[in-house]
Parts: C-alpha cells; structure tokens; sequence
C-alpha cells in the first residue's frame, strides 16, 4: 500500500476521499464515500463519480504492473453499465486485468455498496506509453 501513497495527494482522488482499501495477488481494491463530493442533485451518486472511481483504480493498477522508469499509462477509453443506486455510505471499486499487453491494458471494475450489492460495471483501457528519455 505504501507504493501508492505518492499517487493521492492533490489529485482528484483526494477531492473525492477515495481511499486505498487492498492490494490482493490479482486485484487491487479502493473505496470513496457517497456524500457531497459524489453526489448528484437527486441525492445518488454520480455517474461520472463511479467513471472517477474506477478509472483511478484501473490506473493505479496498470502503473504497478509496469516499470514506471520506462513507461507511463494513461487513460484511454472508459465504459460504465450502472446497475443500482447508492445514497450513503461507501462504495467499493475492484479491479481485475483482463488484458496486460505491451502497449495497452484492459482492466474489469466492479463497482460494490457496502451491502456488497454491485452497484457499476466498469471496463477501462489505458494506453501503455513509452517515457521520452
């Protein structure tokens, strides 16, 4: 977890209070809280807030699975199915590989409440890019 500290702070991880939860053998886990940070105007969290959620984790991801000397990995297409709305609480972002290329890495994020019911379905690209030297 330590390897991941240096990526929060001033970004909009830290605006949106996400948190780094686990670092699992093919997962890596981070929550956020559902409140006015991450809210819409009907009191449920946004959208986009889930998109911030699960791009963050699918990046963070990739960056530890590559040699950051050398390469750096942004993102380069999102999809998001939202499946149930949340209010309160914490929501739970999970992401898995599913593609680990050289050149791009596509990421499976699941998206839980703190019932454990799947809130979203995420699936992120990021496009793995060679570091000018």
């Amino acid at each position: 977890m330590e390897e991941i500290n240096p990526f929060i702070p001033g970004t909009m991880s830290e605006q949106l209070g996400m948190e780094w939860v686990e670092i699992g053998k093919d997962f890596i886990k981070i929550k956020m809280p559902v409140d006015h940070r991450t809210k819409q105007g009907y009191g449920l969290l946004h959208g986009g807030a889930s998109c911030a959620l699960a791009e963050t984790v699918g990046s963070v991801a990739s960056i530890l699975v590559v040699d950051t000397k050398k390469y750096s990995c942004v993102g380069l297409e999102i999809n998001a199915n939202h499946i149930r709305s949340v209010r309160d609480g914490y929501v739970t972002g999970i992401a898995k590989p599913l593609h680990l290329g050289a050149s791009t890495h596509v990421w499976d994020i699941k998206i839980y409440d703190d019932l454990e019911r799947l809130i979203c379905i995420s699936r992120l690209t990021i496009a793995v890019l060679n570091k000018a030297f």
